[in-house]
């Protein structure tokens, strides 16, 4: 699933080239989401922004609508100008945005809706999010915060509550750990202010490098390899020791670690 960074770099190839348009065409495969956007105007409105929130991309209208995707597992956003030949089959395509001889394409979706900005504060996935970790203006007080309040949580599962803080997806949670010689089962409650307030700031470090076209996860400046995420059964790059892997958190999600590098508290 495409993490926050993934989303940012999203939504700055989308801007430039659809804000500021006026939207000629506007065609999605579900009926009531053509009907949606028939009730909101979106068809002659001006595209005002392209805007990452977590995992999640608005597309916002001039009539005061905002098209909400959150991509899951498969889906992907393209570009491409009117009659040139898309990279995906047309009938995955869930909705295509049509701005003169720009043609925005989304396939796939998990989540594909119209939510007019009124709504916003109450939406039931978009009200909640915590602190973005991708944002420049990242709250690192308010994400720790909102890390502390999980308790008992492990602190795995809890980087992946997209409520404490949004954008941290599988590969940055293990990542992260290991880089901060952190048990991934470590309840957050035993983690100090200083401890937290480290993940997180790591992980907006990390996340904003790649966000902005830096190398994602590089294990140094001239490689991209992970530490510890994909590698279970091998040898850790610092100490030789076994990486491991187990499920964890509802839904369950895959954790890898170095029970070395990351001990359990005694």
């Amino acid at each position: 699933m495409p993490e926050g960074d993934t989303l940012w770099s999203i939504a700055a190839r989308l801007s430039p080239a659809l804000v500021g348009r006026t939207v000629s065409s506007f065609r999605a495969a579900s009926p009531a989401l053509v009907s949606t956007a028939r009730h909101h105007r979106v068809r002659g409105s001006t595209i005002i922004a392209v805007e990452a929130r977590g995992k999640h991309l608005l597309v916002r209208f001039s009539t005061g609508v905002a098209l909400h995707t959150h991509l899951g597992m498969t889906g992907s956003w393209h570009l491409y100008r009117r009659g040139s030949r898309w990279r995906q089959p047309a009938h995955l395509a869930r909705v295509v945005v049509e701005a003169g001889e720009v043609l925005a394409v989304c396939f796939v979706p998990r989540v594909v809706e119209l939510v007019p900005q009124q709504d916003e504060p109450e939406h039931r996935s978009l009200a909640g999010l915590g602190p973005d970790v991708v944002a420049p203006a990242f709250d690192v007080q308010a994400a720790g915060e909102g890390l502390k309040a999980r308790g008992t949580a492990q602190i795995g599962a809890a980087l992946l509550d997209q409520t404490a803080l949004s954008g941290i997806g599988n590969i940055y949670k293990s990542e992260v750990l290991f880089l901060c010689g952190t048990d991934p089962f470590a309840p957050v409650a035993a983690l100090d202010a200083d401890r937290l307030r480290k993940i997180v700031e790591t992980a907006h470090r990390l996340m904003r490098k790649s966000a902005t076209g830096g190398a994602r996860l590089a294990l140094t400046e001239r490689s991209r390899r992970y530490w510890v995420y994909g590698r279970a059964g091998r040898p850790c790059r610092r100490c030789a020791t076994l990486i491991r892997r187990a499920r964890q958190g509802t839904p369950s999600r895959s954790t890898y670690w170095c029970p070395t590098c990351q001990p359990a508290a005694g």
